[in-house]
C-alpha cells in the first residue's frame, strides 16, 4: 500500500500508475454494482434455496458483496 500512497500523493509525477489505479477502482465499482444486481435477481428468482453451484445461495452472495478486489486502492485513501 505504501507504493500506492506515493502515487496518490503526487499523481502528476506518477500519472500512468495513477490512471491504472483509478481504472481498477472504476472496474471494481462496476463489478460491485453487478454483484448487487445479481444478488437481487437471484433472490427474486430462487429465493433462499441452495445456489446452483452448491453454495448457500443468497447468504453466500450477500457475503460476496463485502469482498474487495483491490483493497489496497480503497484503503490508501484512509492513509492519505
Amino acid at each position: 500500500m505504501q507504493v500506492w500512497a506515493i502515487v496518490y500523493r503526487d499523481p502528476e509525477a506518477h500519472w500512468e500508475a495513477y490512471e491504472l489505479a483509478e481504472k481498477l477502482v472504476d472496474f471494481e465499482d462496476y463489478f460491485r454494482r453487478w454483484r448487487f444486481n445479481h444478488v437481487t435477481t437471484v433472490e427474486r428468482v430462487i429465493g433462499f434455496k441452495r445456489g446452483t453451484g452448491g453454495t448457500a445461495g443468497i447468504s453466500y452472495l450477500r457475503r460476496m458483496l463485502e469482498v474487495e478486489l483491490f483493497p489496497e486502492l480503497w484503503h490508501v485513501r484512509t492513509e492519505l
